[in-house]
């Protein structure tokens, strides 16, 4: 299927208006994207309302019902429907032939998720195993917050290590030693700075690292 070329670049379809869909849409918004949310459920529709852009009752499983709201001019899509397998599968389905070049699209299993790659999902999420895997690392290791992207790239917040206190990030040689980077530094009660090579390390310091997952992990244990 050709993707089109939208109208509204700034505008997320999200469909179903779950938890995990609600959720999203609502950062959305705080983000300033404009919002269409879509859900079969009246009475969540009712509820989101007044809170998001754009909220519309609607089967998302037919391509003729999401082509008239405007779908097709959207530049991304977030499929948020996970108790209804079905359901999910027949909306990505239809957001594909209606030619949305971006659908994220939640998913249950790896069955599930898999069976969402053939139908046109170009990232599928599973928000449960992906909350586990961060409160795990958040309650055995020393990081504040992680994130960690589908292609072993992570992000967290840690405190900086006693090697590191009173030495600048190119003294400290924390790149070359363990294969990462320091994005930027928060100092209790000032603002945050992005990090350079001059920037120096105070005891209390919160450090934002990127990196290999691996390697970021290896970094936040380190005392």
């Amino acid at each position: 299927m050709a993707k089109n070329t939208p109208h509204n670049d700034n505008g997320v379809v999200v469909i179903g208006l779950g938890r995990f869909g609600s959720a999203v849409a609502q950062s959305l918004v705080h983000l300033g994207h404009d919002v269409l949310a879509i859900d079969e459920d009246t009475e969540l529709v009712q509820t989101w309302a007044d809170r998001l852009t754009h909220v519309v009752e609607a089967d998302s499983s037919n391509a003729d019902a999401l082509r008239r709201l405007g779908v097709q001019d959207y530049a991304r899509a977030v499929v948020g429907i996970g108790s209804d397998i079905e359901a999910s599968v027949l909306t990505v389905l239809a957001l594909s032939e209606l030619g949305v070049s971006d659908i994220w699209a939640k998913a249950v299993n790896p069955r599930h998720g898999r069976i969402l790659e053939r139908t046109g999902a170009h990232h599928v999420v599973y928000p449960e195993a992906a909350m586990g895997e961060r409160v795990a690392h958040l309650v055995t290791g020393k990081m504040i917050d992680f994130i960690e992207f589908d292609d072993g790239f992570a992000i967290v917040k840690t405190r900086a290590p006693r090697e590191a206190v009173g030495k600048t990030l190119e003294e400290s040689g924390v790149r070359s030693k363990y294969g990462v980077t320091v994005v930027g530094v928060k100092r209790p009660r000032t603002d945050f700075t992005y990090a350079t090579p001059e920037t120096v390390i105070e005891r209390g310091d919160l450090l934002i690292v990127s990196g290999p997952t691996k390697l970021v992990e290896k970094f936040a244990a380190i005392g």
